[in-house]
């Protein structure tokens, strides 16, 4: 393998949910302790499975791996990580600033923001200390900061001047004042990530063209901000082996055709590819045999799919069709097809004759090209970030920035250069659309999760201004929170995959909209296996393994639940979005 080769201390895997960066983290941490080297592996995933992967109980403190000379590994909670931080950035601040001060500070600290940089917060600490790493031959992180991380913390770039002029402000970062202490520890964290010679980044995909087009942009944002050591690894690809079934034969020449038409950004990294296996990456065996250039043959399984009876997806819509009008938000991680069953969704409410709205706030949603094609009763638009940032920017010059001298005017640009900004922008023209569907159905295809929470914050956070203001008098008023917790008015789907780490992000992301008073309606499991039923033993192994997440998923999380059988070609235009709704394998 080419990013085995020559390796830094640090090496960060990043890549959606599902892309199988854990295993690869985990496969490449059990190769480098074989081979002798000392090796400690740090997960910052929310939906972390280290320790189901090892088998281990694996927490907040650094825990050997005892069947791994070697190797140790550390989980960083990113919730429990964030409490820490809110309590560090707060608690000396209470009882010496005015109550009203103390509890602003802690709404800005409630979001996903925040969120990030605590987990960053926390493995900063190890890339900035000397002692644990001398250790250590290599330090491996499951999850690579984001570039909407890099940012905030390069934010603002006239770090004294501005702590300085503003002593009591605050940011989604904490009190400034309080950051003051950290600079020198994150300049020296950005630094280690920058230098080729300490830290090399492993972009991990799967050869899909939208997961591809996602990671080029992943890459380049990555690129931009200092952290060029880059490496690509194509994982899960179907062998030439399979194609005597005709959906593998289908998968290997989609696949195919998307390799060949790899971003050019892609083509130029170093990348290997590694293999479709029939088991899940759980156990030393299977880690062992991700990155083995051996290959055993696949003997088919002898039991039998038992997926649960259940209604099409086409029901479903029907049930959500009864009230002529309404907002239906699909939800999930990136890859987990959102804009597929969005479109699907939308056609089929079109197809009734109600007039429906297919939006998406995702800025990697093709919803045209999925569509191909144009219908009656149905309308199609994008929120575009950028576009709507650059309105909210000017905006807040023209208004806040116009009594500002020179140099207040300036750290306002800057801090208008937060990505938070993007997020406030956008929710502007979120909040417009959900007004909209008291009309007539809107569709909303949303952002991969991270994104979608922090609209929700940020609406949730107007909601709560609105009603501090309104408390006491006897005016009506509704919030665009108020309409997305009523399910009268708001349906909220959540789609998955039939897969270990997908259903885990899928189930905190249900929780997160719990604690936002939003209730789930249903949940879908795309592109199923099993409701296939292919008869290659690779995908038929695979198939059977599916149906422990099914069952978790209908047992233990959704209250309805329908599952799209994964296709043979790709949904996409009118017919065959229409049809990906009305199949009923499940059954």
């Amino acid at each position: 393998m080419n990013f085995l080769q020559q390796l830094p201390a640090f090496l960060f895997f990043t890549g959606k949910g599902g892309v199988g960066k854990t295993s690869l983290a985990c496969a490449t941490a059990v190769h480098l302790a074989d081979a002798g080297k000392k090796v400690l592996l740090v997960s910052t995933d929310p939906a972390s499975n280290v320790g189901q992967v090892f088998d281990a109980e694996i927490g907040h403190q650094i825990t050997s791996i005892t069947e791994v000379a070697n190797l140790a590994a550390l989980e960083i909670d990113p919730a429990q990580a964030a409490a820490l931080y809110r309590e560090r950035i707060v608690g000396p601040i209470r009882g010496k600033l005015p109550e009203s001060a103390v509890n602003s500070i802690e709404e800005q600290l409630s979001g996903a923001c925040t969120t990030e940089i605590a987990a960053f917060d926390e493995f900063t600490a190890l890339l900035t200390d000397a002692e644990l790493t001398r250790q250590y031959d290599h330090i491996l992180f499951d999850t690579a900061p984001t570039g909407h991380t890099i940012r905030l913390l390069q934010l603002p770039g006239a770090w004294g001047s501005f702590i300085e002029s503003n002593p009591e402000g605050a940011s989604c970062l904490g009190p400034l004042a309080g950051l003051e202490k950290q600079q020198q520890r994150y300049q020296q964290a950005v630094a280690a990530l920058s230098d080729p010679t300490r830290t090399r980044l492993v972009l991990v995909a799967r050869a899909q063209s939208s997961t591809l087009q996602e990671v080029a942009r992943t890459s380049g944002e990555l690129a931009d901000i200092g952290l060029s050591n880059q490496y690509l690894v194509i994982n899960g690809c179907m062998p030439a082996s399979e194609i005597e079934d005709p959906l593998a034969a289908a998968i290997y020449r989609r696949e195919q055709q998307a390799l060949q038409a790899l971003p050019e950004s892609l083509s130029a990294l170093t990348s290997d590819h590694t293999r479709l296996l029939p088991c899940n990456l759980v156990g030393l065996t299977a880690l062992r045999s991700l990155l083995s250039a051996e290959e055993h043959p696949v003997v088919a399984p002898a039991g039998k799919y038992q997926l649960p009876s259940l209604p099409s997806t086409q029901a479903m819509v029907d049930d959500m069709a009864k009230p002529g009008h309404g907002l239906i938000m699909l939800m999930g991680k990136g890859g987990v097809g959102k804009t597929t069953l969005s479109a699907a969704i939308a056609v089929a409410l079109a197809k009734q004759g109600h007039q429906v709205h297919l939006t998406t706030t995702d800025p990697a949603a093709h919803l045209t090209e999925t569509l191909a094609g144009e219908l009656e009763n149905l309308t199609v638009s994008r929120i575009d970030p950028q576009a709507e940032t650059e309105r909210y920017r000017q905006h807040i010059l023209e208004t806040k920035g116009k009594k500002l001298d020179a140099q207040g005017r300036a750290l306002l640009e800057e801090d208008l250069r937060s990505p938070c900004t993007e997020e406030i922008a956008v929710f502007q023209a979120f909040s417009g659309i959900i007004r909209e569907a008291t009309a007539h159905f809107v569709v909303m295809d949303t952002a991969p999760t991270g994104h979608t929470l922090l609209l929700l914050d940020a609406t949730g956070s107007y909601h709560r201004e609105i009603a501090r203001h309104m408390e006491g008098k006897s005016m009506h008023f509704t919030t665009p929170m108020m309409r997305l917790q009523d399910p009268e008015q708001t349906k909220v789907l959540i789609a998955t995959l039939a897969e270990t780490t997908p259903v885990l992000e899928a189930a905190n992301l249900q929780e997160d909209l719990r604690r936002a008073g939003i209730e789930p309606w249903a949940w879908i499991v795309n592109n199923s296996l099993a409701a296939a039923k292919p008869t290659s033993a690779l995908l038929r192994q695979r198939a059977l393994q599916e149906q422990q997440q099914i069952e978790n998923v209908g047992q233990r999380h959704a209250k309805r639940l329908a599952i799209v059988p994964m296709q043979m070609q790709e949904p996409v235009g009118v017919e065959r979005l229409q049809a990906l709704l009305t199949q009923n394998d499940a059954r």
